[in-house]
């Protein structure tokens, strides 16, 4: 591997709070970047899928990346992520987070096209020489993209310097370990393994993950702070407490109806959703075409943010 480093720890991917125009609301959003680090995390992964980086314009997600960044202003490392159908267009990203000023990028494999593993490869490898002195993360998550990354692929590219760590949000806890075993085997621990898996993080934790990128992280990002502090302390009883704890909390990405409206809109919504009623959000607008909640699903929501303490 390079001697470029990966970042590891509790990494939220931020949600990116809307105005009515569809624009990014920068005051909602330094709120929220200043909550999160005042709670101790260790890095923020910014326009990911909790961003709906797929519904901004190129505008926006530079507005949003410089918002996220400026507000940081280095206390913790931004990681971008330059997600996008094809290498061309990936690359225009990269230009953008290297303009503003980031410290780490997250790409998925290609999608809306049809590619071979040595393709794929190539991906990485292409992004990895715009920016070579930023670590690279794959982004795991085939139910958008339509594509696994072998572990081989992955540890191929760990080995030649192109990939320093990956975020898994394929839901397969079993494949992490599996990965994070060959990973120790190959001696490539400096290959960072994160889960996205909000609702397992003390079991990923304990087979070795080196960190979790939870959506649920915006609205408690202090409850993944503990469960990774007990979890490093080897205080399996006091994470698996918090870990069910969050997994209570967690029931808000459930509560919109599936008979009218999408897993994103449910999950990312949710989010926002508890976030407004935390008055951290001025709004829990998401982007078209997403749907809104009915008041008796926004209800529920906040019914389950009443229960966790948070908003005491």
């Amino acid at each position: 591997m390079s001697a470029v480093e990966a970042f590891a720890g509790v990494i939220p991917p931020v949600v990116c709070p809307l105005n009515d125009d569809y624009s990014v609301d920068h005051e909602s959003l330094a709120r929220h970047v200043e909550r999160l680090i005042a709670n101790g995390v260790d890095g923020l992964f910014a326009l990911g899928s909790s961003s709906e980086v797929v519904f901004l314009t190129r505008d926006n997600r530079r507005e949003f990346l410089k918002t996220v960044v400026a507000t940081a202003a280095g206390r913790v490392p931004i990681i971008a992520g330059v997600i996008d159908t094809t290498t061309l267009r990936v690359a225009e990203h990269v230009a953008d987070a290297l303009e503003i000023g980031v410290q780490g990028l997250v790409a998925t494999a290609p999608f809306y096209t049809r590619t071979h593993p040595n393709e794929i490869a190539e991906h990485f490898r292409r992004i990895h020489a715009l920016a070579p002195e930023l670590p690279l993360y794959a982004y795991q998550i085939p139910i958008c993209v339509n594509v696994t990354l072998g572990d081989e692929l992955m540890l191929q590219l760990a080995e030649e310097g192109v990939l320093h760590g990956m975020k898994d949000s394929s839901g397969l806890d079993g494949a992490t370990r599996s990965l994070i075993r060959k990973r120790n085997a190959r001696g490539l621990q400096r290959f960072k393994v994160l889960t996205g898996s909000e609702t397992t993080v003390d079991l990923n934790y304990f087979f070795g993950a080196d960190g979790v990128v939870p959506g649920l992280g915006n609205v408690d990002p202090a409850g993944y702070v503990r469960l990774q502090r007990a979890a490093l302390a080897g205080d399996w009883d006091a994470a698996r407490e918090e870990q069910e704890r969050l997994i209570e909390l967690f029931d808000i990405v459930f509560q919109g109806d599936p008979q009218r409206i999408g897993g994103n809109s449910s999950g990312v919504g949710g989010f926002k959703a508890a976030l407004e009623y935390l008055g951290v959000f001025r709004s829990r607008l998401m982007a078209p075409p997403a749907l809104p909640f009915a008041q008796e699903e926004l209800a529920r929501i906040y019914a389950i943010v009443d229960a966790s303490g948070l908003k005491d």
